[in-house]
Parts: C-alpha cells; structure tokens; sequence
C-alpha cells in the first residue's frame, strides 16, 4: 500500500494530526522535515502506521492507542506518554520521561533513555538498547523495562509491582528496590521483549530488580528514614 507523505515545512502540524486521526482508509502515513516539532502523532486510536523521518521535540506519540509509531531519529521530553497499546519505535536517543505513565503497548528506544525513563509506568512495556539516566522507572506500578545497557543513580526508586530486567551496572538502587534471582519465566519474558524490539541478547546476561515492599504501607516509627 502506498504512503501517504506530508512535508511539515510545507503543511502545518495541526493538519497533519487532524489527518492522522480521520485517515479512515488505514494508509501508512510518512512525515518528512519534523525539525523537532512538539506533540507530532498524540492520541492517535486507530491500527495505523506512521513513519516520522526525522527528530521530533515533546510529546511525540503521546497517548498512543493502537498505532504504530516509528521515529527514525531522537525524540524529546515525554515520548509515548500516557501511551495506552500500540508500538511506538525511536531509532534514536530519547529525552526525560521516556513512556511515563504508559498504562499498555510497547516502547522501544534503540539508543539510550534519558532520567526518569518510565517514570510511574502503569503497565506498559519499554525496552532500550542502550543506557538510562537516574531515576528511571520512579513510582512505576506494573508493567517491565529492559535495559541493554547501564542505569544512573536510584533505578527503581518507589517501585510497586513493575520489574525492571538490567543487563549493564547499575550505579546505584532507588529506594526499596533490590536485586532478585531470575526465574525461568524471567528469562522467557526477557527474551520475548528482547525479540519484539528486534535485538539479540542473551536473556542470561539480564538481571532481575524489583520492589522489597518495604513502602506499601506507612511506618510511623521510621522517622521518615527508609
């Protein structure tokens, strides 16, 4: 099927995203010279397939339902926040809160994450081939987040029930998160993400992080020192 091709030097971004929310014929849809332009493809809700050919500012795919997004090159603030299913695929590096609050769907970043990567995620899946920056996956409640690389200070900071699967070092562990053995499920669920962003690590080389629930319930007599 044919693309559909817009030029945002030529056509303003508002139409662009008014079109990609009406595209009721499903053609993949391919956007040339974003030049870092904010909140390219938000709240889209259909199957459809959008190629972004450049870098792009804040927001980038934001509230993603269903599509498939793919940004060949770096993404700013926010990328894929609030993303609720779909698939949405930096080729490059990607700024502060990379798929923060995503409740579903799949992000992957090829490059690294900047801080705060998956920052109060709700049970979406991330994936990033390379390093993150601290405190990544802060607050996050369910969902799993690979990292190919390195994590910066206070991975796992406040984690509920979200898993984060490391394969680097990390430089130090947030509040209430800990190493834990890997099961077999652990490694057939990292190999599984690890195939869907298209890379070829061994899952054994991954470590397991998750929430010693030592913050699910207030402590009076702690004097506030966890």
């Amino acid at each position: 099927m044919d693309s559909v091709i817009f030029d945002l030097s030529q056509t303003p971004l508002r139409e662009v995203n008014q079109f990609l929310h009406h595209n009721a014929n499903g053609k993949p849809i391919k956007i040339l010279n974003p030049n870092g332009a904010h909140n390219i493809a938000i709240g889209l809700d259909s199957p459809i397939s959008v190629e972004i050919a450049g870098h792009v500012g804040y927001y980038a795919a934001g509230m993603n339902q269903l599509a498939n997004v793919t940004i060949d090159g770096n993404a700013g603030t926010g990328v894929a926040e609030n993303m609720m299913s779909g698939r949405v695929h930096v080729k490059g590096f990607a700024s502060v809160s990379a798929g923060a609050s995503a409740q579903g769907g799949l992000l992957i970043i090829d490059g690294n994450a900047s801080l705060r990567c998956g920052i109060s995620l709700k049970g979406g899946d991330i994936v990033v081939g390379g390093s993150v920056g601290s405190f990544s996956a802060f607050m996050a409640q369910a969902g799993r987040i690979i990292i190919c690389g390195d994590a910066a200070d206070a991975i796992g900071d406040s984690l509920y029930e979200a898993v984060i699967y490391i394969r680097g070092t990390v430089k130090s562990l947030g509040a209430d998160a800990q190493f834990e053995p890997m099961s077999e499920t652990d490694y057939q669920t990292v190999g599984e993400l690890l195939a869907k962003a298209e890379f070829c690590h061994d899952p054994k080389e991954f470590k397991r992080i998750a929430s010693a629930k030592q913050l699910y319930h207030w402590n009076a007599d702690a004097n506030q020192e966890y």
